[in-house]
């Protein structure tokens, strides 16, 4: 009979990587075999370590194959912190946070077509925006992102627009790497 990795080490299914690895050590330390000096103690030792080393495998892969549950945050501080990021400009971090949420709400959504706003990436800004209003008709402040994101749309099919922003964004990068 084959013990549970997760109780042979002494973690529970939602602690992170880190803890993992020190509960890893931890029992390593306990029964490395050069510790004992009679060979039966050893060897039972050596099968224990075995064991460890088989349960951290098990739980380190288990925790790779399911990499969403150990990331997930709650909805109201990911859309507080990513406000905080946007306010400081941290566009592509704010993003990264936006996806960790839990779950989406209306709010999430307007979150994210701001930060698509500000990347550039008017089309998504625009759904993301749309599904702001679908799940909240009455609030002004989404309808008003989502006419904005569509005028940006619009604006950006006209080819002479395309080409001058074209212009400006490697403009805009030659310029910061100097």
């Amino acid at each position: 009979m084959t013990m549970d990795p997760y109780r042979l080490l002494g973690v529970s299914l939602n602690d992170d990587k880190r803890a993992v690895h020190k509960a890893y050590l931890k029992a390593v330390k306990k029964c490395h075999p050069d510790k004992f000096t009679d060979p039966k103690l050893q060897e039972e030792a050596q099968e224990k370590l075995i064991a460890i080393n088989l349960a951290y495998q098990k739980i380190t892969k288990d925790m790779s194959e399911r990499p969403g549950i150990l990331t997930q945050l709650p909805l109201e501080s990911v859309k507080q912190q990513v406000a905080a990021l946007l306010d400081r400009g941290e566009t592509e971090m704010a993003l990264r946070l936006l996806a960790r949420a839990d779950s989406k709400d209306e709010g999430w959504y307007y979150l994210q077509g701001k930060l698509l706003m500000k990347l550039s990436q008017y089309d998504a800004a625009h759904q993301s925006f749309r599904e702001a209003v679908r799940r909240a008709p009455d609030n002004q402040q989404f309808r008003e992102a989502a006419l904005k994101a569509a005028l940006k749309v619009k604006r950006c099919q006209n080819p002479a627009v395309r080409l001058f922003d074209g212009i400006k964004q490697t403009t805009k990068r030659i310029l910061k790497k100097k």
